[in-house]
């Protein structure tokens, strides 16, 4: 029984004596000043496994080797682990707080993990060592954005300014935060229709006034409509409440006493965000003439870098069947959602858009045949104080009383809002 014992002992301990042996084999013995230039070669060229495999290796014969390690937490913030990169922050925070680089990395490791209340109490921090840093206080600004206060993060900004008016990173900032800090905006556009044949041209009004609230926009209008020889007005309401994050939606109500609009028209939509930039909705609007127009809808779109795409089909119902109609609609956008190129093809007729009613006891026709094409271009002026659009369209439409004919609508509109505090 003892010599049983003993064998097993002998065992084990060459077994730990090996594990031992391989362990020290495996130890870091290296310069580590080559190896960190190996791992940041490796880091920047998205071999970020192999370079952390480094990094973490020369920290354990270097463990206050704290640029490595600063280094290794920032790769872990590129790769999303906000978690881990934290814990190393922390690390070196316990011992050494006299780098800015390792307080600018990990103030900046809490902005991407959308925590912004951490990153400026962070950066409160660093201020006590580095005060008036302007670097510093350009990550203070956006932790107070994107918690909320864009015009602390104005004040902020104002403070590098001072000191030095030429920081063009920091003016560029102090333009997007005047921009986010105007809430209101009023806009008018003008539109004209030219016809190949049948009807005169068509003019179409819209005057309005907008207003940002922290439960989202609200935006009352005064649409004006001269066709047919006739003049009318639509008086409407558009409203984009927000719900929760990713989730806001649309609402709407209008009315009018002129039949060139319906008597009152409303809608909803709800609006989702979805995973890889996408974005769907649902929803429906009414319109009611003599008699009452369902119309259903929804979209898909998905935002690519600086490019967004939108599906968006129309369905119909009514005493002949169902009738559809379908836009397609791509827009580049360059600085900002103000400034973007965009460009829409649509099939079939949307009772929405295309409201023919000769009078008051007709209803809208919603099963015409119909093909267009807009192109448009909208930018900035004066700060993004002012923001401009034009638009030019071309259709193919099938004539309202002449089904199997069609005529071509030429479409040109152009537009001007103003935003103020």
């Amino acid at each position: 029984m003892i010599l049983k014992i003993n064998i097993k002992l002998v065992v084990i301990l060459a077994l730990l004596g090996a594990f031992q042996m391989k362990a020290q084999d495996s130890a870091y013995n290296g310069d580590p000043d080559v190896s960190f230039e190996t791992a940041r070669k490796l880091a920047f060229n998205e071999q970020r496994t192999q370079a952390q495999d480094t990094l973490r290796n020369i920290l354990t014969k270097y463990p206050d080797y704290h640029e490595i390690r600063s280094f290794l937490a920032t790769t872990y913030s590129w790769d999303g682990d906000y978690k881990r990169a934290r814990k190393e922050f922390t690390t070196i925070f316990e011992k050494n707080s006299d780098s800015k680089e390792t307080w600018i990395a990990a103030i900046k490791n809490e902005l991407w993990a959308d925590l912004p209340y951490a990153a400026l109490r962070m950066t409160s921090k660093a201020l006590a060592i580095f005060p008036e840093d302007p670097e510093i206080l350009f990550l203070k600004a956006s932790a107070e954005e994107n918690s909320s206060d864009p015009q602390e993060a104005l004040n902020t900004i104002q403070m590098i300014i001072d000191k030095n008016p030429e920081d063009l990173k920091a003016r560029d900032y102090k333009k997007s935060l005047e921009s986010v800090l105007r809430k209101n905006t009023v806009g008018i556009s003008a539109s004209i229709d030219l016809y190949s044949s049948v009807f005169d041209p068509m003019q179409y009004y819209t005057l309005k006034y907008s207003r940002q609230t922290k439960y989202g926009s609200i935006t009352p209008k005064v649409n004006l409509n001269r066709r047919f020889n006739e003049v009318g007005a639509q008086f409407e309401v558009d409203m984009y409440p927000k719900i929760w994050k990713g989730l806001y939606a649309y609402v709407n109500f209008g009315v009018s006493n002129s039949f060139l609009f319906p008597d009152y028209r409303y809608g909803a939509e709800l609006y989702q965000s979805l995973p890889k930039s996408f974005e769907i909705s649902a929803g429906f609007r009414t319109l009611k003439y003599s008699s009452t127009t369902n119309i259903y809808t929804g979209s898909v779109g998905w935002y690519y870098g600086n490019s967004y795409w939108s599906l968006r089909p129309y369905f119909t119902p009514s005493e002949t069947g169902t009738s559809g109609s379908a836009t397609l609609t791509y827009r580049k956008y360059r600085s900002d959602a103000d400034n973007y190129f965009g460009i829409s093809f649509g099939m079939g007729l949307s009772p929405e858009f295309n409201q023919y009613a000769f009078n008051a006891n007709d209803d809208p026709v919603v099963n015409l045949e119909s093909q267009k094409l807009n192109v448009s271009y909208n930018f900035t002026t004066g700060n993004k104080r002012n923001a401009w659009g034009v638009q030019a369209g071309i259709s193919h439409q099938e004539i309202i009383f002449d089904q199997g004919n069609f005529f071509w609508i030429y479409s040109l509109a152009v537009s001007w809002d103003m935003k103020f505090r």
